[in-house]
């Protein structure tokens, strides 16, 4: 059980800042007691009453839950943030199909992999939907890796059969073939969740082209419809360019008015398209990026921080029963916070409270602050 500071969201618009306050956790990981406003001898006593043991946090260090990625291209790791000045073809034929390819060495895969899934653990990430290549031995590996570190993910083998390079291309009875035993592979793992991911209205020039290249189809949503590939389990990257780091893009969404409308929205790192595998980036972004348009978009108010922090994808992934905050009967993936942690980037004064404090991470943290990452309640990384 822990005792002390943390900040969560409770909806959309509200996020509770909460001192001297205890989170029970069982054996399997699921809270199952949340209190504010208690003294550390009445955490012992709730400890005791649930048979756990109590870890008091201190004074500086506060919880938040873990945060989600909804959008990571695991191979593309390994050249992020090169080529930010090329244009998309540029890009994709200088730099993502060539180091695709690579991906064909199940061993130089792992050692990839490897890499990358540390990262975003290291970065706050508890819960990652991660592209990998049409390989698929490389795409086994990665669940592999996935697992054995402890993380939530989802993986999907990416299907490429035409308009690729012929160093980077499968035919369609080999990726159906592959597809089917990778999807074998991770149901063996006891996982029972099979859920459609792909890109959707990235940039203008690639809604022409599906066009172009299905030109039975209204659109370019429509091509996923007609084949029932749109469902409430379903996730599409981009849909009007989310964030405006992605250099590739050409437009900032209007999340004001899919929050409105009730949809379903969250964010997503984009590695390598977006230059950072820190959510905490894309955190950033997201706000100033939505206070940008609203200058000439003024119908389009500007998310507050509370929204922003909101948008961890647990929603998106399905999991808003399971993931998100720290209510009774969640599953605990949480971070601790040390905002004075060594080579912390961020300085405390004595005028500070937990709602400074957080900001201060929020907007000015990094890795070094993130001491200790849980994944239903069990440490996957600690510092």
């Amino acid at each position: 059980m822990y005792y002390g500071s943390f900040v969560h969201p409770v909806n959309a618009t509200l996020l509770e800042h909460v001192t001297n306050g205890v989170i029970a956790v069982d054996k399997s990981g699921k809270i199952v007691q949340v209190e504010n406003n208690v003294n550390e001898n009445q955490a012992r006593q709730i400890a005791s009453k649930h048979g756990i043991s109590l870890f008091p946090l201190g004074n500086q260090k506060f919880l938040i839950p873990g945060l989600i990625d909804t959008h990571i291209h695991a191979p593309q790791y390994v050249f992020t943030g090169s080529g930010m000045d090329l244009q998309l073809l540029d890009w994709l034929n200088t730099f993502t199909f060539p180091r695709e390819a690579r991906f064909n060495n199940t061993n130089y895969a792992k050692d990839a992999y490897g890499k990358v899934v540390d990262r975003v653990i290291r970065s706050g990430t508890t819960a990652a939907s991660y592209y990998a290549t049409i390989h698929l031995d490389a795409s086994k590996a990665l669940t592999d890796i996935v697992e054995a570190r402890g993380q939530r993910a989802f993986v999907g083998k990416v299907n490429m059969d035409r308009n690729s390079p012929d160093y980077l291309i499968e035919t369609t009875a080999q990726s159906l073939k592959d597809t089917e035993a990778f999807i074998q592979y991770v149901l063996g793992k006891k996982n029972s969740r099979v859920t459609p991911i792909s890109h959707l209205d990235e940039n203008l020039d690639e809604i022409a082209w599906v066009k172009e290249l299905h030109p039975d189809q209204p659109d370019y949503t429509s091509v996923y419809d007609s084949h029932g590939l749109l469902t409430n389990r379903s996730i599409m990257a981009h849909v009007v360019y989310p964030i405006a780091e992605e250099a590739r893009c050409r437009g900032v969404a209007k999340i004001r008015q899919m929050m409105t409308e009730g949809q379903k929205v969250g964010l997503g790192t984009d590695v390598s398209g977006g230059y950072s595998p820190s959510i905490l980036n894309n955190i950033r972004h997201g706000y100033f990026s939505a206070i940008a348009r609203s200058f000439d978009h003024p119908e389009d108010k500007y998310l507050q921080l509370a929204e922003v922090f909101y948008l961890g994808g647990a929603d998106v992934i399905g999991m808003k029963s399971t993931l998100g905050n720290f209510m009774v009967g969640k599953q605990f993936g949480a971070l601790i916070i040390d905002p004075i942690a060594r080579g912390s980037p961020i300085d405390l004064f004595d005028h500070g409270d937990i709602k400074t404090t957080f900001e201060k991470f929020i907007n000015n943290g990094d890795d070094r602050n993130i001491v200790q990452v849980f994944v239903d309640g069990k440490t996957i990384h600690r510092i």
